[in-house]
């Protein structure tokens, strides 16, 4: 017999499974999330990885801060704007689009 602790997540066929026993938090299931996204069949495309990372930003740190990036440094512009476009949507929100992503691309 293997005992699995709850939460505890495992390898089965090089796939990540996350033991959930009762229930988890918002905060495990995105933690989760955030491992799994690491681990993706296969590579998203830019779109997606800009949302990935605007609901990522929101998620754990809020609303954007600091001054927009100049024209020159397009990929961290285009991070922002996606972070910037995100704003005002509660971080619990982010995290659950968060984790309904990762679960769809899964």
């Amino acid at each position: 017999m293997v005992n699995i602790e709850r939460n505890h997540p495992i390898v089965i066929n090089g796939a990540t499974v996350h033991i959930l026993g009762d229930t988890m938090s918002l905060k495990e299931q995105f933690d989760a999330a955030v491992a799994d996204s690491k681990q993706l069949p296969e590579r998203p495309d830019n779109m997606t990885l800009l949302k990935l990372y605007a609901l990522f930003k929101q998620a754990s740190s809020g609303d954007v801060d600091g001054e927009r990036p100049g024209f020159t440094d397009m990929v961290n512009r285009a991070k922002y704007d996606a972070w910037k476009g995100l704003e005002g949507t509660s971080q619990e929100d982010a995290m659950q689009q968060y984790i309904d992503l990762v679960e769809s691309l899964k």
